[in-house]
């Protein structure tokens, strides 16, 4: 008997061992997955159509368009040949493999904030969760010599942070939580943050000033809005509960998300706990006004609403108003809680570029159910039924309706955004 104890406790141990290695990968995978969900990597990493993290998706940038890699564990394609440590570096320092660096389409001065840990877990599921796509990457459109990679490392070593946790300031978990998530994973001022002449960020957090979440500029024909405290163009009016449903839905009783929001909502935010998006929720409410100013009042909104109500067309784009839009969003400019958006103090309307209002009327808009708000909703697009003239009127009268402070939008302006959408 004394012969066999050791060796079946031996095998008892290693089974045991094994059992737990077995479930701390798992584990491990698992908390990948969420972190994977909650940076977005599908958005880019998916080409419409394609395999899950295939790539293949074209991104667009000033100098042209970069296609997204593929990111599975392929071994001649993907990334299957990576260690953690290669891994490590192309996601937090920007740098590939074969050491030339990589476009800032990847959003790797956010990811610089991203811990070890979280790195780790991403690693553990693109190995071992992800499937394998033998999908060959696609070179970028970018034309020669502004396609040569070597001086990216300039723009690298210029522009990128060291990578470091972000330590906040407040002693709220909450609100470090959601600090964590906004800046790093979520990299939210990739698109939110206005750019510099390098096409950087002009800020990569809060204590870099108030130019960080203050609104991007247009890209593929739709602008980020103001994700700060501002009153007309930003989060002001918001509460907290309310941004929250927003992120989990995409919908409120006076908005919905459009544009590339929608892919934020159905692939990223829908999927996070009801904590980390209240924690989002939280710390972009902490943000104070870039440009502080009074709220709209009841009594300048109420005049646009006289104005419908009494079927009065002399204001310019008042009559397209009422034909083509009035029925959905209606003469109060408030629409239908969570179907159709309100207009009336509506943030996106009051921003300084109206280039993504003039998108949706030409070419509409569709907010997909997901699993929080099952039913989808569309606007159609009236390209074919209005004209320049008659779009830039409409949205001129939308931005200024119902103590709304956009500014007017020329002919000039629809003109070059049915033209890039394609629309003769």
């Amino acid at each position: 008997m004394k012969n066999l104890t050791l060796p079946v406790l031996t095998a008892l141990g290693l089974a045991i061992s094994t059992a737990a290695m077995a479930a701390t990968s798992d584990d491990a995978v698992k908390r990948g997955e969420y972190l994977a969900r909650a940076g977005d990597c599908m958005a880019c990493h998916t080409a419409k159509g394609g395999k899950p993290y295939a790539g293949g998706l074209g991104l667009e940038t000033p100098i042209g368009a970069v296609y997204a890699t593929n990111i599975t564990p392929d071994s001649e394609h993907g990334i299957g040949g990576y260690s953690l440590d290669d891994f490590d570096k192309a996601v937090r320092h920007g740098v590939r493999k074969d050491g030339s660096t990589l476009y800032p389409a990847m959003p790797y001065p956010s990811y610089a904030k991203v811990t070890d840990q979280d790195v780790a877990d991403l690693y553990a599921y693109f190995m071992k969760g992800v499937q394998p796509v033998a999908e060959p990457n696609r070179d970028s459109d970018i034309p020669w010599p502004l396609s040569m990679r070597w001086p990216l490392a300039f723009w690298r070593w210029t522009f990128a942070p060291e990578v470091a946790t972000e330590a906040g300031s407040s002693s709220d978990p909450q609100l470090e939580r959601g600090r964590y998530l906004v800046n790093g994973l979520g990299h939210c001022g990739s698109c939110h943050t206005p750019r510099g002449i390098g096409m950087q960020e002009k800020s990569l957090s809060d204590s870099d000033g108030e130019h960080f979440l203050a609104g991007g500029a247009p890209l593929e024909g739709w602008v980020a809005k103001n994700l700060r405290g501002d009153a007309h163009d930003g989060l002001g009016s918001w509460n907290t509960d309310e941004l929250a449903q927003f992120l989990k839905t995409g919908r409120t009783e006076r908005t919905a998300a459009f544009g590339s929001m929608t892919d934020v909502i159905q692939h990223s935010m829908q999927h996070l706990t009801d904590a980390d998006r209240l924690a989002i929720a939280s710390y972009l409410k902490s943000l104070p006004a870039a440009n502080p100013q009074p709220a709209v009042t009841k009594a300048a909104a109420s005049n646009t609403t006289q104005q419908l109500s009494n079927m009065d067309v002399s204001t310019p784009g008042a009559r397209t108003y009422i034909d083509n839009c009035m029925a959905c969003h209606r003469s109060d400019g408030r629409g239908y809680a969570e179907v159709f958006p309100a207009l009336g103090g509506n943030p996106v309307l009051n921003g300084k570029d109206a280039t993504s209002l003039i998108h949706i009327v030409l070419a509409g808009g569709y907010l997909p159910g997901n699993q929080h708000a099952p039913t989808g909703y569309g606007m159609p697009g009236f390209a074919w039924r209005l004209s320049d003239q008659e779009v830039a009127d409409v949205v001129s009268f939308i931005r200024a309706g119902w103590g709304n402070v956009g500014e007017a939008v020329s002919v000039s302006d629809v003109a070059a955004q049915r033209r890039a959408l394609g629309h003769h």
